[in-house]
């Protein structure tokens, strides 16, 4: 059907549709269009039919919507209004790919339209379609030649092409077309400019050019600390050593507590000795007596006498100020023995002389210390003795402290942290609950104890905690899940899937996942604004984040628990309850029945009030929330679905929503062992014999020595061996590639090789324990004595590796031992006294209470007497 034009009348109605969608007044638009259609004359009129559905989506009405913009459309094929409404139709579904043709169809009907060309090039750089987009973008520069957006959109195409010459040429000749202001009038956006075409020059290695635009553009450029910084790293990259030194040297004046200004002197002066580089260092102890940053660099390379020497400096300044994150600072060092060694003794001495004299060393005649010195350095014993595993030394340290000074928070987190690291997460909790109430004002302090709560199980006490700084009149989680706080639905997700609520554990993980889609959707406004703004480096930066989004410690989180839980789901479906109930029922008399039927009426009364009330409380709650989401509910058309837990948990195909979070992790964490673990676990379940295979040779390539990955090499083994009906190609590469892997050993001396290997190991003595009995169950009690072993000749010896021994031997991993269970706990209780998995049976009911009640008593008191 040819396009219908319309009369001026319906025509000056059509526009104010228009507005009305630009406005978002989608009532008012809605009028609009029944006043043309109900003219018999246009009631098919296909560009009003389009725009009626489109603003029926905005309001949520999406299938009405689809319906009318396909009817519009087949009404009118040739108009690009039509075209241009079902793109934005696909694009609010996220079909961003169905939107990208049909804004191609568009642009068939009206080649040159600048709003369909807007909108192309959008999706198209959100889909990352470069080489579509640089095409839209240099059709938007012929037709708008004098808008600075088509210019830097076009370089911009080229630089994320890395053709960064080209960039380089078209940002230049943009740049010869700006009115130049003086040099003492702040223009911000020209300055932009001039340091994103630094930026594309350095990308581009054309260094010199780069240099000398610098030097040239100095005085117009606004952020003159990113220029000196900029110029030091040129200068050291062409080679010009001294001049680069110059350039740090006046870094360091501004600011002497920057590690990569002495990083960056040490590259341009080179020295050859140790000697030479802590001259370095020593130059700027005389020029910043009060530095801390240049006293802690050397403590890295040196070693021996010259380092007891610079690090007893270092800790006496930190110590008499009062520093409490000196302990930080120094925590990479503990990767050295010897330095520990040295850490320790030096302390330990400062201890011992604060607590006789007050003074670091008598020997020395130095000046008396304050009081608030020996508490400092009990504070860093207690975090010492905590890191070297430790913990009753660190707890005599940190209650020693708590005890002179028991006003000050840090102890208590410290005390905290302690009872953390020692598997003791309730004593843990109760402890952040002491620092907290010591500044309840304190939002850092209140996020650290609902964190603890949450680990140690107690969900509704860390939703009371977050309530004191949420907003007020919501529900604290919905606010926390409305502000994206990710590491509080994390700590919820991992406390759920602890006490098997796998659904609530799951809505956590897709709650997260979804602001991780909001995210990368939040794109769309930069676009546009970080053109208009000319934040340019920031805009690509935001790019190249946009692009590893998944790599995020969140959302590996989120979904290696999403995936943990979808293969327990998978091997241990939930039972429903009607079919478990209607087999009980089966057993009972008539008279029974009845009185469960009663029963079952009453409680359902009772669920169904409750319901109500809960529904009555949200709907309250939620008001606020719906209206303010209202327009972000239009824009993507309508609300998203509810997550149900009981939904979540009782999924058809568990194994194919555990791919939806694999994929990701596969695309962007490949250097990850464990991402390749749970590929393995996902593929043997589903029998893919060649994505297990894919799976182990990634793994192997990370880390051939890994535990649990000899544990899946071994099920990998075992599951081809006993495989049938394979077929024949898929085969010859099963035995082509574990021949490699195997060589020619059968799967029994594999493992018996790794066990010879790693026989001083724990994990690796588990793996093999594992192993062995998966393959022979005959061997149980081999197994469990391998498995069991604590000398402290072995290494790797933890709580966490402990706690894996003890849950194969109660679910059955090693067989039957459950005998053995106990008497291994007892061991471990003696060697780990204040863990709570090691504790006798029965201390879980005598110590409820975690929060604001005293029971660390009693958890020291069992301590000490093992």
């Amino acid at each position: 059907m040819p396009t219908v034009t319309l009369p001026p009348k319906e025509n000056a109605l059509f526009k104010r549709i228009l507005r009305c969608y630009e406005h978002k007044q989608y009532r008012n638009g809605l009028k609009f269009c029944k006043q043309i259609l109900s003219n018999p004359k246009f009631c098919e009129h296909g560009e009003t039919l389009a725009m009626k559905g489109l603003t029926l989506n905005c309001l949520g009405k999406k299938e009405e919507a689809y319906e009318l913009v396909r009817r519009g459309l087949r009404n009118d094929l040739k108009s690009h209004v039509c075209w241009h409404v079902y793109g934005l139709l696909q694009r609010s579904d996220k079909k961003y790919d169905e939107a990208i043709k049909c804004y191609r169809n568009a642009l068939k009907w009206d080649r040159d339209n600048l709003q369909i060309l807007r909108d192309l090039s959008l999706l198209q750089i959100q889909m990352r379609d470069l080489e579509g987009y640089r095409e839209t973008r240099y059709q938007l520069l012929q037709l708008r030649p004098a808008q600075r957006a088509s210019w830097i959109g076009y370089a911009i195409a080229y630089h994320l092409l890395e053709d960064y010459e080209m960039a380089a040429k078209i940002i230049e000749e943009f740049r010869k077309t700006q009115q130049v202001t003086s040099p003492d009038k702040v223009d911000y956006e020209y300055s932009e400019l001039l340091l994103y075409q630094n930026q594309v020059l350095r990308e581009a290695g054309l260094l010199r050019e780069a240099l000398e635009h610098l030097t040239t553009y100095e005085k117009q450029i606004c952020d003159k600390l990113a220029v000196e910084e900029t110029r030091g790293d040129l200068l050291l990259s062409l080679g010009r050593s001294e001049e680069a030194a110059d350039v740090y040297r006046r870094l360091q004046e501004r600011n002497p507590e920057n590690w990569s200004y002495y990083h960056g002197l040490e590259k341009a002066l080179k020295p050859a000795t140790t000697e030479e580089r802590l001259k370095i260092y020593e130059e700027a102890w005389l020029k910043y007596p009060k530095g801390l940053v240049p006293r802690r660099l050397p403590l890295n390379f040196l070693s021996g006498e010259r380092f007891r020497e610079c690090l007893d400096k270092y800790l006496r300044m930190n110590f008499s100020k009062g520093c409490p994150p000196v302990f930080t600072t120094l925590k990479p060092l503990y990767q050295d023995k010897d330095k520990v060694a040295i850490i320790e003794e030096l302390v330990v001495g400062f201890e011992t002389s604060l607590n006789s004299c007050r003074m670091f060393n008598p020997i020395d005649d130095g000046k008396e210390e304050p009081p608030t010195t020996l508490l400092w350095v009990q504070y860093f014993l207690a975090q010492h003795y905590d890191q070297v595993g430790q913990q009753t030394l660190a707890l005599e340290y940190i209650n020693a402290a708590i005890e002179s000074t028991p006003t000050l928070i840090e102890l208590f987190l410290v005390k905290a942290k302690i009872y953390k690291h020692a598997g003791n997460i309730r004593e843990a909790a109760r402890w952040m609950d002491e620092a907290q109430a010591l500044d309840t004002a304190d939002r850092f302090i209140n996020s650290k104890c609902a964190k603890y709560l949450l680990k140690a199980g107690l969900l509704k006490e860390a939703e009371e905690m977050c309530s004191k700084f949420t907003r007020e009149g919501a529900s604290a989680v919905e606010n926390l899940n409305e502000m994206q706080c990710m590491w509080f639905q994390t700590e919820c997700a991992l406390a759920f899937k602890s006490m098997k609520k796998y659904g609530d554990a799951l809505k956590k993980c897709h709650e997260i996942e979804r602001h991780f889609v909001e995210i990368t959707d939040d794109q769309f406004d930069f676009h546009t604004y970080c053109m208009r703004k000319m934040t340019l480096r920031s805009y690509v930066d935001l790019l190249k984040l946009e692009d590893v989004l998944r790599m995020h410690p969140f959302y590996y989180k989120a979904a290696s628990t999403a995936i943990q839980i979808y293969l327990n789901l998978h091997d241990n479906p939930l039972i429903d309850d009607s079919k478990e109930l209607q087999a009980d029922i089966g057993n009972l008399t008539d008279k029974e029945l009845k009185k469960l039927r009663n029963k079952q009426r009453r409680a359902q009364k009772k669920a169904q009030l409750e319901e109500e009330k809960k529904n009555a409380e949200k709907e309250k709650l939620l008001k606020n929330q719906k209206k303010k989401k209202e327009d972000d509910d239009e824009e993507i058309g309508g609300p998203k679905e509810e997550l149900i837990p009981e939904k979540l948990a009782k999924v058809e195909n568990p194994l194919d929503e555990a791919v939806k979070f694999l994929i990701p992790l596969k695309n962007l964490v490949k250097n990850k062992i464990e991402t390749h673990l749970l590929a393995f676990e996902i593929y043997f379940r589903k029998e893919k014999f060649l994505l297990m295979l894919q799976s182990v040779k990634r793994a192997s390539a990370i880390d051939l020595d890994h535990p649990r990955l000899h544990q899946c090499l071994v099920c990998f083994f075992k599951r081809v061996s006993e495989a049938k009906d394979l077929a024949e190609p898929v085969l010859t590469v099963l035995k082509q590639e574990i021949s490699r892997l195997f060589g020619d050993r059968n799967v029994k001396s594999f493992n018996q090789t790794f066990l010879s290997k790693h026989s001083d190991s724990i994990p690796h003595r588990l793996a093999a324990a594992k192993s062995m009995f998966y393959l022979d169950p005959s061997t149980e009690k081999v197994a469990v004595d391998l498995a069991t072993a604590l000398d402290e000749s072995l290494n790797n010896r933890s709580i966490q590796i402990c706690t894996e021994v003890l849950a194969s031997l109660r679910d059955g991993s090693l067989g039957n031992a459950t005998e053995v269970a106990e008497s291994y706990r007892a061991e471990c209780h003696k060697i780990y006294p204040y863990t709570l998995a090691f504790m006798p049976p029965g201390y879980e009911e005598n110590t409820k209470i975690a929060v604001n009640g005293d029971i660390s008593t009693e958890t020291e008191e069992l301590a000490n007497d093992m």
